[in-house]
């Protein structure tokens, strides 16, 4: 898989992982909306990161739990990606 990865993989991987339901055009509409608006916490983010790493088959690193956005998270995340890649 290759990414980068987009508002609706991460509204998915929120479903999939935290069990929240958020449309992805509300994560890209408002992307500096802090996660904990969304009901997301440090672990929920924890559990989406265990997945993209899994997916990507490479290591994100810690950075992306401390992100407090989606547009933040999708920065780090789309950056250390392509580092790799």
């Amino acid at each position: 898989m290759n990414g980068p990865v987009t508002f609706d993989e991460l509204a998915l991987l929120m479903k999939a992982r935290a069990g929240l339901t958020v449309d992805p055009d509300q994560l890209e509409g408002a992307p500096d909306t802090p996660f904990e608006q969304f009901g997301l916490d440090s672990l929920g983010l924890l559990g989406i990161v265990s997945e993209l790493e899994n997916r990507y088959g490479r290591s994100i690193g810690n950075e992306p739990e401390s992100c407090k956005t989606p547009a933040d998270f999708l920065t780090l995340v789309n950056d250390q990606l392509s580092i790799g890649a």
